[in-house]
């Protein structure tokens, strides 16, 4: 599946009969060179174990394959399955399994077949219905990715790479850089997919901390508090405090924003991780929770 990514697909889909799902958002990438331009941003080595994600049919599997020690692809589609065997037969490096990411222990998979494996790296082209919690699934359960190079919508890309006070930045920005750095690579036009989407794509390198860099005293209430905070975007952080958190009058609001070293008058987008930690460790000490 090279010379004609596309040609090849398009005799995949005749030959099998296999009906593409819309539900499940299923949109195989045809451009041979933005396939590969993926997997050189992914930085893959002879020795690095990759996870994929909707192989799909297996496009992007086979040069995966090719550049890693051994690729784990999750598929959620029972159909794509037989026709990913065939199509990766001569392919002895890959483990294809018919599972739904959300429900599939990460960890313990990484440890079952990509053992020896010198770093674990995800590559994949995510469905758009489902990206965020597909990402936030491996930021809140693996310990065991040490980057992510994802396609995706354009709008939700801009989203995770964006900066505070942008139009992009909100709450999955946030809740995103409190586990990891983001950085847009480049875009992907709608053209180059089957069938084509209604709009552009892009990818993203999602590169994770072992650690956060400013860890909250209680992650839970921290990314509670985050989504609260951006509940109303064109509020002041004070006011959607208020309308949250009642047990505080605005005068006691004032002072602890003033303590912790925010603008009572800011909006919620102008502040970065470690402000929001700051704000949420105080609230947690104060025991504000209603």
């Amino acid at each position: 599946m090279n010379e004609s990514t596309k040609g090849s697909i398009g005799r995949i889909l005749s030959d099998s009969g296999f009906r593409i799902k819309k539900h499940l958002g299923q949109n195989f990438l045809t451009d041979g060179n933005i396939l590969d331009k993926i997997v050189k941003a992914a930085g893959i080595t002879p020795e690095t174990g990759v996870i994929e994600v909707g192989p799909g049919l297996g496009s992007l599997t086979i040069p995966l394959a090719a550049a890693a020690k051994t690729v784990l692809a999750y598929e959620i589609d029972a159909e794509l399955v037989p026709i990913l065997s065939e199509t990766l037969k001569k392919t002895s490096n890959v483990i294809l399994l018919n599972r739904d990411i959300l429900k599939a222990d990460i960890d313990l998979d990484v440890a079952m077949h990509l053992k020896g494996c010198s770093e674990v790296v995800v590559v994949a082209n995510l469905p758009y219905y489902i990206t965020t919690p597909i990402l936030m699934r491996f930021l809140e359960t693996s310990k065991s990715v040490s980057r992510l190079v994802l396609m995706m919508q354009e709008e939700v890309a801009m989203r995770v790479s964006s900066e505070p006070s942008t139009k992009d930045y909100n709450a999955l920005t946030v809740a995103i850089r409190y586990r990891a750095s983001v950085k847009h690579l480049f875009k992907v036009p709608r053209a180059v997919f089957i069938p084509q989407p209604n709009v552009d794509s892009a990818v993203v390198m999602v590169s994770v901390d072992p650690k956060p860099k400013c860890p909250a005293i209680d992650e839970p209430f921290f990314f509670e508090m985050v989504h609260r905070c951006f509940s109303q975007r064109r509020k002041t952080i004070i006011n959607n405090l208020r309308n949250t958190y009642t047990e505080k009058t605005r005068e006691e609001w004032d002072a602890i924003l003033r303590e912790t070293g925010i603008d009572p008058g800011c909006r919620a987008e102008t502040l970065n991780v470690a402000d929001f930690v700051r704000l949420s460790d105080r609230l947690t000490v104060l025991n504000v929770r209603k």
